[in-house]
């Protein structure tokens, strides 16, 4: 976990302003006893975890596809190719939603902004290095070629340890 004090308080902000605007659907099934504080937030999605990233067309359509996600810092990154649809769609409409799930067990939902990141300069490179331990050495290529990262600044998150529900626990 590489969350500070500071990052963890923003979250708790963020995750009560979340359910308080929620519905009466989302708080059925977020309910209290299913929510997951920060610091579990952050110990649950160490690590690369696997996003469905939705991004919007110009003509408004969604289009969803799996990246690797990292949540540092209390915040969801990822990256994908200098060519691939999803950066043109970021280039011009940064607006995405993006959701983790463990099987029927635990999910969090974002949605935000996705900002470009410098990873030499992200967090004084600590970003790059998390990343560069875990791609190997070469990776730093593909980097080098232009490969663009981002930082999902949320708006919204969502977290819940699910699995409660299907337990009957109270």
């Amino acid at each position: 976990m590489r969350e500070t004090d500071e990052d963890l308080a923003r979250l708790q902000t963020l995750l009560d302003d979340t359910y308080a605007r929620g519905g009466a659907h989302l708080r059925d099934i977020h309910q209290p006893r299913t929510r997951v504080d920060p610091a579990r937030l952050a110990r649950e999605l160490d690590g690369m975890r696997v996003l469905v990233l939705a991004t919007v067309t110009a003509d408004g359509r969604p289009l969803t596809g799996p990246v690797d996600g990292w949540f540092y810092r209390g915040r969801w990154h990822f990256g994908t190719s200098p060519t691939a649809v999803r950066a043109r769609h970021l280039a011009r409409r940064p607006a995405v939603s993006a959701t983790y799930v463990d099987g029927e067990r635990f999910v969090c939902t974002v949605h935000g902004t996705a900002n470009v990141i410098d990873l030499a300069a992200y967090d004084d490179g600590g970003f790059a290095d998390v990343l560069g331990a875990y791609y190997g050495p070469e990776w730093m290529a593909t980097v080098a070629d232009g490969a663009p990262f981002w930082a999902i600044e949320a708006d919204r998150l969502l977290a819940a340890d699910v699995s409660v529900l299907a337990a009957g626990a109270d």
